[in-house]
């Protein structure tokens, strides 16, 4: 069986080719049988169904020749001389119809229903036996016809014909009788003959079928069932090469699925390490700057404000030894004293300065808002303006305080980035709340960049071949600015921000974060 398969196999297409041979040629004996049954069937028929009309048609005189012979009585009747015009008319209709369907009779045809057929020979002989009697009735009917009054009637040779057509009747209704017998006849031997034909067509028909059920049918059933048997046997086989492919291809699933889940951990977990770690790190950078802001402001700028104090106790004194002047008449020290004071409130400011940008006191004290305002008012010079917009009241809750944070330090970086590289006349920072996200926007007209440009890294290749000192300090700027929107993008990540900076070469930088927005109140803890 397994031979017999592969065979099939290598010729699948034997036996659909088979087959189709055999069942087109068991369609077209049997369209080939029935089609010669019919055609002859229908070609006998209407010969039969021609005959019929022929005998209508010939039965039909022997009833138009007993009524002429009736007209002809009434018109010799003297009852009937009212009726003599009428009687004269309705023997010329009669005969006109009789005449002609004896005429037609002798030629196997009939007109009104377009039949014509070949007689046989026998009623062609019948035909010219009953000429006489048709001549004699034809012309004692056309005598009768002639007659224009009813006194006419009594002529000699009027009686002469209606005596002539009263002979004549009987033999020619006779032999009329003798032509319809010999027609019914003829069409009862037509049926018959069809009878028999249509008996050994079916007998022909059977034998055929037969013959076909056990030379074609019957082997081609075999050899079905054959290849039925070899292909449930291949799709048993089939079947159980599926299941295990199945069963690999879940076990394969199930791997791939357990490696992606893996994966996927593993990923996450580095990713969550990733943000815990650079959560330590920007907290350990804001507590640092706290520390040192606490620093700065406690320890130094103290001590400054002491050297400051004693300077002006000391100046002061000065002031009360003026009236002793030295011998060239100045007041030794005077002008020095003053430089290193001017320089001391430098000292104390820039350290007020520094303090405050390390972390302002505003923003742990009051908010973001407010920061942003000083922020803004700080960076605002005779050259650059800088406003501040934002659609949030001042009587909303605090904000958590690693998003106060992340938003002031992004605001700073990116002020200071486009104040320092930019050449900006105007820089506006936006902070707004839509959608369940809030939106810090910081915008500038200066001359912006290429972001990532090729084009930007050959140049600066190329003039720190030329100009070595020059390159170093601009490609250190770059590298700080770099290192900026670094900055900026890791902090927008730890609170699932989205960062987005764009900037156009001459029209300006934009910086983005949008970061989801939780309405409710947060317990705020000072910084």
């Amino acid at each position: 069986m397994s031979d017999g398969f592969s065979n099939n196999n290598k010729n699948h297409q034997v036996i659909p080719v088979r087959f189709t041979r055999l069942y087109v040629t068991i369609l077209v004996t049997l369209a080939v049988l029935l089609t010669i049954g019919q055609g002859v069937t229908q070609w006998r028929l209407n010969t039969v169904q021609d005959k019929i009309w022929i005998t209508r048609y010939a039965a039909l005189q022997r009833h138009q020749s007993q009524q002429i012979v009736k007209q002809a009585l009434q018109i010799e009747d003297p009852n009937e001389q009212a009726n003599f015009a009428a009687n004269v008319a309705e023997l010329h209709q009669v005969f006109a119809t009789f005449e002609r369907y004896h005429l037609e009779g002798r030629e196997g045809r009939v007109s009104d229903q377009n039949v014509t057929i070949e007689l046989p020979d026998r009623i062609r002989e019948m035909y010219l036996a009953i000429r006489p009697e048709f001549e004699a009735i034809q012309s004692s009917a056309r005598r009768m016809m002639r007659l224009q009054r009813f006194e006419e009637a009594s002529q000699p040779d009027v009686q002469a014909s209606l005596q002539l057509m009263l002979a004549n009747e009987k033999p020619f209704l006779e032999e009329m009788d003798a032509i319809v017998r010999e027609y019914n006849a003829q069409v009862r031997n037509e049926l018959s003959s069809m009878q028999t034909i249509e008996a050994y067509l079916y007998l022909f028909t059977v034998l055929v079928l037969v013959g076909i059920g056990l030379l074609i049918i019957r082997p081609a059933a075999r050899k079905l069932r054959q290849t039925l048997a070899q292909l449930i046997a291949a799709e048993a086989r089939t079947t159980a090469a599926n299941k295990k492919l199945i069963s690999v291809n879940k076990s394969l699933k199930e791997t791939r699925q357990k490696l992606f889940e893996a994966t996927k951990q593993q990923y996450q977990q580095e990713i969550n390490e990733q943000k815990v770690r650079t959560s330590y790190l920007v907290a350990g950078q804001e507590e640092e700057r706290k520390r040192l802001s606490r620093e700065l402001h406690d320890g130094l700028g103290q001590m400054l404000t002491a050297i400051k104090l004693q300077i002006e106790g000391l100046e002061a004194g000065l002031a009360r030894n003026a009236a002793q002047p030295a011998a060239n008449g100045t007041v030794p020290y005077a002008k020095n004293l003053s430089t290193l004071k001017n320089l001391i409130t430098q000292t104390i400011q820039e350290t007020r300065t520094i303090s405050n940008n390390l972390m302002p006191t505003v923003l742990s004290d009051f908010g973001v808002i407010p920061a942003l305002k000083m922020l803004a008012e700080n960076d605002r010079s005779e050259a650059i303006d800088v406003t501040f917009e934002t659609n949030l009241t001042p009587d909303m809750p605090r904000l958590n305080k690693d998003l106060e944070i992340m938003l002031y330090r992004v605001t700073q970086e990116a002020v200071s980035n486009a104040v320092r590289h930019a050449q900006p006349s105007h820089v506006h920072i936006g902070l707004f709340e839509k959608d369940s996200y809030l939106h810090l926007i910081v915008t500038d007209d200066g001359r912006g960049f290429k972001p990532g440009s090729k084009l930007q890294r050959q140049k600066e290749a190329e003039e720190l071949n030329s100009v070595r000192s020059q390159t170093i300090a601009s490609h250190e700027s770059n590298r700080r600015v770099s290192q900026g929107l670094h900055n900026m993008q890791e902090r927008a990540k730890l609170l699932n921000g989205k960062f987005k900076i764009s900037s156009v070469p001459g029209k300006g930088t934009k910086v983005q974060v949008s970061i989801p927005y939780n309405t409710q109140p947060i317990h705020h803890d000072t910084y």
